[in-house]
């Protein structure tokens, strides 16, 4: 297909979003906007639906596990779902007599989502429900792996809308077979971008014209002090780790122990199933992920039988064994090892105190992964907030399983998401994770209030004193 039928193709797609939504809009309803949000997020959630699409992904994709996606598809909506509840998104929200502000939210339009393979189905409906909830339409780019499930999902989608009497316009896709052709053009007609998944997309967001809501890199690190409960904190890195394969951009990449509590630390990460590699080991699987300094997939979000084998480790693995874990020093520019892994294993250092446990986690994120997010298990709170502080890292999660708590759970005050912005230091227009509120356009209308200005000293008073001495 030549780049003028890809661009009619997408042309008209926007024409029809364009149309459903300002007919969605013109009805005006946060009721019906609610509903809507209720339909796409049973689409996903209904037992049997979830199951199937599930099932459908990992074997299109060949990411993850089907259990895992099962639960994240569950959880990850329905946390959605309560965050929004009883939130009002549209129209007349707020009135301040005092400075004379009445504020008013519409929706921004047509909104285009690029989304991952890694979560074709939970990221799209996210986005989806963000969309609708604010009155947008939206039109969904996936890669071309997880083309194929939300094209299912879209069509349990659409059926649920027309339930409830709204045009199956307002969630399309872009159609198959998705190329960059096809999602450049969209990216430039929609009203607004969200981007999630490859660096080279996001920065094809930012640079579209189009304004973006982008996401940056993960690279976990977490902390482990001599304070933290330490089966506590292995028993939740390992299931983080090792949740959907890890192909979370929250899952943990790499472990920083005090010297102190290593041996215990490496102790209990074995009792929840890892493996402990030998340099030789550590080796070939570096050369088997990376290639001239670039993921490979042949690990890449893969069952730890798999990896097991390309690794060569069946003499060594036990029927316990979930992830592995490799010991070392190197981090820093260039060094691949201490970067995103999106697979089984995670890197363990060693140092002597937390002053060096920061500035060592600094320096790998530094490498890959600044504005995400960093770990720390421990009992002594000042350190998180001294990270918080230190690092550049929009987020310092305390003693919880990274992988969950990162994008929100039940047990945080996290808005639930599966893009997580990265402020400045990764590169993004947003420090938070994506929720609703990124979806609506403020609306000011300002009245006439009591005259409220300063005298000079009043302003500059500090100034003045300081300067005179």
């Amino acid at each position: 297909m030549n780049n003028s039928s890809e661009f009619e193709e997408v042309d008209l797609l926007v024409r029809k979003a364009r149309i459903a939504q300002e007919k969605f809009e013109q009805k005006g309803s946060q009721q019906l906007f609610d509903l809507a949000c209720q339909a796409v997020g049973w689409a996903l959630m209904e037992p049997e639906h979830n199951q199937r699409l599930a099932e459908l992904a990992v074997k299109e994709t060949g990411l993850g596990n089907v259990s895992d996606k099962i639960k994240k598809n569950h959880n990850k909506t329905l946390g959605l779902l309560r965050d929004i509840k009883g939130v009002k998104s549209f129209g007349h929200v707020s009135e301040d007599e005092e400075l004379g502000l009445s504020i008013y939210l519409r929706p921004k339009g047509v909104v285009a989502a690029i989304v991952p393979s890694t979560n074709p189905l939970a990221t799209p409906v996210n986005n989806i429900i963000n969309a609708l909830k604010c009155g947008n339409s939206i039109i969904v780019a996936p890669s071309p792996k997880g083309a194929q499930p939300l094209r299912e999902l879209l069509s349990i989608i659409h059926r649920n809308l027309s339930l409830i009497g709204l045009d199956q316009d307002l969630v399309q896709m872009v159609p198959m077979p998705s190329t960059k052709g096809k999602t450049n053009r969209l990216m430039q007609l929609a009203d607004m971008l969200v981007v999630t998944g490859s660096q080279n997309n996001v920065k094809a967001g930012y640079s579209s014209g189009t304004p973006a809501l982008g996401v940056g890199q993960g690279n976990v690190v977490t902390i482990i002090d001599e304070t933290a409960d330490i089966g506590d904190a292995a028993a939740k890195i390992s299931v983080s780790k090792t949740f959907d394969n890890a192909t979370s951009c929250s899952s943990e990449n790499s472990v920083i122990a005090i010297e102190t509590v290593y041996k215990e630390v490496v102790n209990s990460l074995c009792s929840e199933g890892g493996l402990v590699l030998s340099e030789e080991e550590g080796n070939r699987l570096t050369d088997i992920h990376w290639k001239n300094g670039r993921m490979t997939t042949d690990l890449l979000a893969q069952d730890i039988d798999v990896i097991i084998d390309k690794v060569d480790l069946k003499d060594r693995a036990t029927k316990n064994t979930k992830f592995l874990i490799l010991p070392t020093n190197k981090a820093g520019a260039g060094e691949v090892v201490c970067g995103e892994k999106m697979s089984r294993f995670l890197t363990l250092y060693k140092v002597n105190n937390i002053p060096e446990a920061i500035e060592l986690a600094i320096k790998i994120q530094e490498f890959q992964g600044s504005g995400h997010s960093i770990g720390i298990h421990t009992k002594n709170y000042e350190r998180a907030h001294e990270i918080a502080m230190k690092a550049k890292t929009c987020r310092v999660i305390v003693n919880q399983a990274h992988c969950f708590a990162t994008g929100g759970f039940f047990n945080n005050g996290l808005p639930f998401s599966l893009s997580m912005g990265c402020g400045s230091w990764g590169g993004n227009s947003i420090d938070e994770n994506l929720n609703w509120e990124h979806f609506v356009n403020k609306v000011r209308v300002v009245k006439t209030i009591k005259e409220n200005k300063p005298e000079l000293a009043e302003v500059f008073g500090d100034f003045w004193k300081e300067t005179s001495k």
